[in-house]
């Protein structure tokens, strides 16, 4: 396994991360305790959860992965051992409000209230004292998030962005979180923070946690270059675009127990163009004798501006090969063969 500078911290992660948002749901405990267990003996130290989870979002289920964490934590004593991520959520407009989140329950906001709350419940699930890496999970503006590719603009009701670092910044100085990053977020948003940051000397941002994968390249336009630059990693979510690129859903197979089948939550992976797209690239795979899924993985892998690849499994099989792809060396005729693909399908998954 091989590891990688979160931001401009001394922290190592690995580039490969342990996505956890189906524990809970698709995932009991015993088998959230036996991924822990196998992914970090392959030298995996990298976890990233949030409160919302698990995934889909829903009140029953709210919390239950980091409360899988957390027992798994205090049965092997083992924290001191890994790179606990976790995440607040944004503006409630994006889930129709969460009002369930909260205890008084407003919509979910970025407020200094809100934030304390949020962190104060994670670390009381995780059974923790620290977060290694705070995020937030989506933009507190209503900008348009999960999907798409034309701009709208939006209301000016959000928290201010130096206002947001100063909630973060107490917990910060009380030893509570230790780096601080976005997700879903745009340039003008990353900017904005790195901006208060640099004339306030508030808590920099280490990281961007956005949607990256052979199907969606979007964060190359312009927040590559801001993560080379500025050292705001890229940590890659839905790197197998939520299961398309393994082939699995190809001429309209639709797995028993898999996401689709059990939530139908895939609109974001199926707009014009997307079929094509998957196929060229399973195709791709295995005319160079790869598993898709290793082959959309060591893509991810092999970015510059990628700090750590998220990855998420539902069976132990899916953990191996998943893991072992971060093994596979990535070859210029890979490169150029994507990058035909890509022309010819840009992006139908945004």
């Amino acid at each position: 396994m091989e590891y990688a500078k979160l931001g401009r911290s001394d922290v190592m992660v690995s580039r490969c991360c342990l996505g956890t948002m189906t524990w809970g749901s698709q995932n009991t405990e015993a088998e959230a305790h036996e991924q822990m267990d196998y992914a970090l003996s392959r030298g995996v130290n990298f976890w990233d959860t949030a409160e919302l989870y698990a995934s889909p979002p829903n009140p029953e289920t709210q919390g239950l992965t980091e409360t899988y964490i957390g027992s798994w934590l205090r049965k092997t004593g083992k924290r001191s051992e890994i790179v606990l991520a976790s995440k607040v959520a944004g503006q409630g407009a994006a889930f129709g409000g969460l009002p369930w989140l909260r205890k008084d329950g407003a919509v979910t906001r970025q407020t200094k209230a809100q934030i304390d709350e949020a962190v104060e419940g994670s670390l009381r699930r995780l059974g923790t004292d620290y977060l290694d890496l705070y995020q937030l999970h989506w933009p507190d503006r209503r900008v348009r998030v999960f999907g798409g590719q034309t701009y709208k603009d939006y209301s000016l009701e959000f928290e201010r962005f130096g206002d947001i670092l100063l909630a973060l910044d107490a917990h910060v100085k009380k030893g509570a979180i230790r780096h601080v990053g976005v997700s879903n977020e745009f340039p003008w948003g990353v900017m904005r923070f790195l901006s208060e940051s640099d004339t306030r000397g508030l808590p920099r941002i280490a990281s961007i946690q956005n949607a990256y994968h052979l199907a969606n390249r979007t964060f190359e336009y312009g927040l590559a270059e801001i993560a080379m630059r500025e050292q705001v990693g890229l940590l890659a979510y839905s790197p197998l675009a939520q299961g398309q690129l393994t082939g699995k859903y190809l001429d309209g197979a639709l797995p028993a127990g898999s996401r689709k089948a059990l939530y139908n939550r895939m609109q974001r992976y199926e707009g014009p163009g997307a079929i094509e797209a998957f196929r060229n690239y399973v195709d791709l795979a295995r005319a160079h004798g790869l598993d898709p899924a290793q082959l959309a993985l060591k893509f991810c892998d092999a970015r510059p501006f990628v700090t750590a690849t998220i990855i998420g499994a539902t069976s132990m099989d899916q953990l191996k090969i998943n893991i072992d792809a971060f093994d596979i060396a990535w070859t210029d005729a890979l490169e150029k063969a994507v990058d035909a693909i890509h022309l010819r399908h840009p992006n139908p998954c945004p």
